[in-house]
């Protein structure tokens, strides 16, 4: 019975509810009589000794229950009992039947009375081995509970504190007696405490037990975070009946930290990973510069910005600032021009504002790649910790904003950080202050730290220069948001790291830049300037250099007007690229222009190129290369190739000859035909040698449209060479447009993938001279020829109103056929063209070429080249399949004729 009620009608007795200490241990009761036999056995003796009632009276005790080796002693016990005397002790005692004993009994024998007065016994027998297990069980449970390294509690059923081991009360202090009675709400804050008591409820009332349930809290009197892990189970009575809730704990704050240490390294290292594969990737700055706030927002940070030096983006040769020989930074003042080319966030919609700055925290050198993976900060380690309540699933522990979207470009069209003393637009020009943060990151290029400002959004920023081949190219600010974790020394060393892969990629950019900027202007020096002319021809070029890759390429074409007012037209395709392309394309353009001076036939030039092309290898010449290739092997010296069509155009006949060192074959499209490959024969590429040129005429009719191109028109990695000159051919079905509307149209249509080759495209339409701006006469090879000469020329000039010339072109033209007869073969021949300007040509069939020479005081003649010299605007002479022609050229009255020689010229001739 477990308690006594207090009634209005007195005392109610009632039965022990279930738990009683009697459910533990085994207790039974029996009594003797005055003869010493048993005349009493109870239920609880049954179920000790296994023997019921029946069997058990009007026994001896002594001789039923004990061995035979003690029942000598045993009969004497009892006859002392019957005397009246109280006895206790410990007693084997076994089943009847067995003669082995069954267990130990602890007896507590009591002399009593009958109702005659004879003296008799009650006896009280204990199972000594459930007072064994009972004893061993409180021993190990005193040994778990008190003795435990780990927080041991025991909730009651109304989940307050039953008990609580030292090593609770050592961390939340007081004895373990004083925290009897108390809550988890006593321990832990309001969130933690609301979510253990539910745990506990729920074992309590399932009967589950709960494993590794994570707390955060802190112990009395310390900030500290602590972090454990509780396991709960409900714990019964020995009836079955929940009693309470046991709970261990174990402190995890360790475990935590190298959990944090662990994912922030590996954050660190995805980072890092991600960063090589997605910066770079273009050779642009601007690109480079958002490829980086794509890697670190959200990843790393919640808002970040980039700002580079504005003469780094306008190409200016000089950087901002390098490294001194003390390994100091040289960068003056650290307030040159800026350029804010990127700026990204991971916040909400509305502006961030951070306001300005407070002093930065520290001043730290720079840290190398080898760096990246240092210690964390242990009490954060880095921003890879737990989580503060709404962070994001961006970097761990960032901060959560309804509606936050990720955007590049601008926050909000601007976003103010830590060194803006205002919002900067992305595109603007700025300088930051002397005494700001970002300007002593630009001066020393260390990392600093800067706390956001009061009332900010921003928690805090690092500000990090971008430092490449020790130049700093840059600054990037990395931000976190209220409610983040704050920058570790591990977060510190990756924004280094960052920093300083993309400010790699961006100096890489910067000298691809320069180097293709220079290429380009090389390669576009070369290229003829504006829209070309020539006579009887109609002219429309395009070039467009290619972009994909880090190099220009070598494409180059060319108009030149020869004597005759004949034109050469060249077109041509260095093999390979970059600079080394572009100079040696410069190269054989100016050789190309200077052959076609001397009016040589097109095998003969592409003749004299190859040979050129062949010495462009080596210093000394093109023998001393072919020397070297025998000599070293080919792998030794440099090999330049080209592709080349040399082309020369008369107007008169309208005549064409070409001939091709291994280019794409011309197009020739005729008034209302299709267009054709002209069937040029196809000779080996410039550079190759060993293999003449072969020359091939056209004759070509008015308003025919002649095209030359090189392979990047034509050819691309998509499609082959035969289906683009198809389409090439195609495009050209409506030659009669404008030419320039047809160069368009070709370019607009044909799917050219422009970009991974360069493009030259020349076109040219005939037109020819009309027959009546040609005068042509042969003349016999005899002396009146000269005055016959002079008055066709006169009348040949009257007819074309070209008075004003007559004089002269008579005086020339006298001087020109003596000099044939005299010097001179054969027949001669007299020619005047008109066209933008007068060209008189002399043929005769001599091959001596005349030479202009400075007569003597005494001589008589041999001054008459230097008149041709003197009053025309060009003259010269070239070869012919017949002999010779000597030329000079006149400017047209309208037009900016030359000036007239003065007397010291004129007597210069004496």
């Amino acid at each position: 019975m477990s308690e006594i009620p207090e009634t209005a009608s007195g005392v109610v007795w009632q039965s022990s509810p279930p738990g009683s200490i009697y459910d533990y241990i085994r207790v039974a009761s029996f009594s003797i009589g005055p003869d010493g036999l048993v005349d009493q056995w109870s239920r609880r003796a049954v179920e000790l000794f296994g023997v019921t009632a029946e069997e058990a009276r009007g026994k001896d005790p002594v001789d039923a229950f004990m061995p035979a080796d003690l029942r000598e002693r045993g009969h004497h016990r009892v006859r002392e009992i019957l005397d009246g005397k109280e006895w206790t002790g410990l007693v084997p005692f076994r089943i009847p039947g067995e003669n082995r004993p069954h267990g130990i009994a602890e007896i507590y024998v009591m002399p009593s009375e009958t109702q005659t007065g004879e003296r008799a016994a009650l006896c009280i027998v204990v199972d000594v081995r459930a007072l064994r297990r009972i004893e061993t069980d409180l021993a190990a449970s005193q040994a778990i509970f008190g003795q435990s390294p780990f927080g041991f509690l025991l909730f009651g059923t109304d989940l307050t504190v039953k008990r609580a081991n030292r090593r609770f009360a050592t961390v939340f202090g007081g004895s373990a007696d004083d925290h009897r009675g108390r809550t988890v709400h006593d321990y832990l804050a309001r969130p933690e405490a609301d979510r253990m008591t539910a745990a506990l409820r729920k074992v309590l009332e399932t009967g589950e037990s709960v494993a590794d349930l994570q707390i955060v809290g802190a112990a009395p009197g310390s900030s500290d975070r602590r972090h454990w892990s509780v396991n709960l189970y409900r714990v019964h009575s020995g009836s079955g009946r929940p009693i309470g809730v046991a709970g261990l704990g174990i402190d995890v704050t360790r475990r935590q930290s190298a959990a944090r240490e662990a994912a922030s390294a590996r954050r660190n290292l995805a980072l890092l990973n991600e960063a090589g594969a997605r910066i770079g990737n273009s050779l642009d700055l601007e690109a480079t510069a958002r490829e980086l706030l794509d890697v670190a927002v959200p990843g790393f940070c919640d808002l970040a910005a980039v700002d580079l030096y504005q003469g780094l983006l306008t190409g200016d040769e000089a950087p901002p600032g390098r490294w001194g020989s003390s390994h100091d930074v040289g960068y003056g003042s650290g307030s040159a021009e800026l350029r804010r080319v990127a700026v990204a966030s991971a916040v909400s919609h509305t502006p961030v504002r951070v306001g300005k700055p407070r002093p930065s925290e520290d001043d730290e050198p720079t840290r190398s790649a080898g760096h990246a993976a240092g210690a964390g900060s242990a009490g954060h380690a880095g921003s890879a910790g737990h989580a503060a309540p709404g962070g994001s699933a961006g970097h761990p522990g960032t901060a959560a904003h309804s509606g936050s979207a990720m955007s590049t470009g601008s926050v909000t069209a601007t976003g103010e950080l830590c060194c803006d003393e205002s919002p900067i637009e992305v595109g603007s020009v700025h300088r930051y202050a002397f005494n700001s943060a970002c300007a002593g990151a630009l001066r020393t290029g260390r990392v600093r730290t800067v706390p956001g400002a009061d009332g900010s959004l921003v928690q805090s920023t690092l500000v990090v220069p971008m430092v490449a081949h020790d130049t700093v190219v840059g600054l990037v600010q990395f931000s976190r948001a209220k409610g983040s974790e704050p920058f570790g020394e591990r977060d510190r060393a990756l924004a280094v790291e960052l920093a300083a892969r993309a400010a790699v990629c961006i100096d890489n950019a910067r000298l691809y830049r320069r180097e293709h900027e220079r290429a380009l202007i090389l390669q576009r020096s070369l290229l003829p300037p504006g829209d070309p002319e020539a006579a009887g021809l109609d002219i429309a070029c395009r070039y467009l250099p290619g972009t994909v890759g880090s190099e220009v390429g070598g494409d180059w074409f060319d108009v030149i007007e020869l004597p005759g007012h004949r034109t050469a037209l060249v077109i041509g395709d260095v093999m390979g690229r970059g600079l080394r392309a572009a100079v040696a394309m410069g190269e054989l353009r100016t050789a190309v222009r200077t052959l076609a001076q001397l009016d040589l036939e097109p095998a003969e030039v592409l003749s004299h190129l190859d040979e050129i092309a062949r010495g462009l290898g080596a210093p000394s010449g093109a023998q001393q290369s072919a020397r070297a290739h025998k000599a070293r092997g080919p792998e030794l010296s440099e090999v330049y190739l080209a592709t080349c069509v040399y082309a020369v155009y008369d107007p008169v006949t309208r005549r064409c000859t070409f001939a091709n060192a291994g280019h794409l074959p011309p197009v020739l499209v005729e008034p209302g035909g299709e267009a054709l490959l002209l069937d040029v024969p196809p000779g080996m590429p410039l550079g190759v040698g060993g293999e003449p040129f072969e020359e091939v005429q056209v004759d070509l009719p008015e308003g025919a449209l002649l095209a030359l191109y090189t392979d990047g028109l034509v050819e691309s990695r998509d499609h082959p060479l035969d289906e683009g000159l198809s389409a090439f051919r195609s495009a050209l079905t409506d030659p009669g447009r404008p030419l320039e509307d047809v160069c368009d149209h070709v370019l607009t249509t044909l799917d050219t993938r422009h970009g991974e080759d360069d493009i030259a495209l020349l076109m040219a339409r005939i037109q020819g001279l009309p027959s009546e701006a040609v005068g042509d006469w042969r003349l016999p090879r005899e002396p009146r020829s000269v005055g016959r000469a002079r008055e066709l020329a006169r009348a040949q000039l009257t007819a074309w109103e070209l008075e004003p010339l007559v004089d002269t072109v008579e005086l020339l033209v006298s001087e020109l056929v003596t000099n044939a007869l005299r010097y001179g073969e054969g027949e001669i021949r007299v020619r005047l063209l008109r066209d933008r300007t007068l060209v008189c040509e002399v043929w005769d069939a001599g091959l001596v070429q005349p030479r202009r020479r400075r007569a003597k005081d005494t001589d008589e003649g041999g001054r008459g080249l230097q008149l041709v010299g003197l009053l025309s605007a060009a003259w010269g002479s070239r070869r012919t399949p017949r002999g010779k022609t000597v030329w000079f050229e006149l400017e047209l009255p309208d037009g900016d004729g030359a000036a007239e020689p003065t007397v010291d010229q004129l007597l210069s001739m004496f």
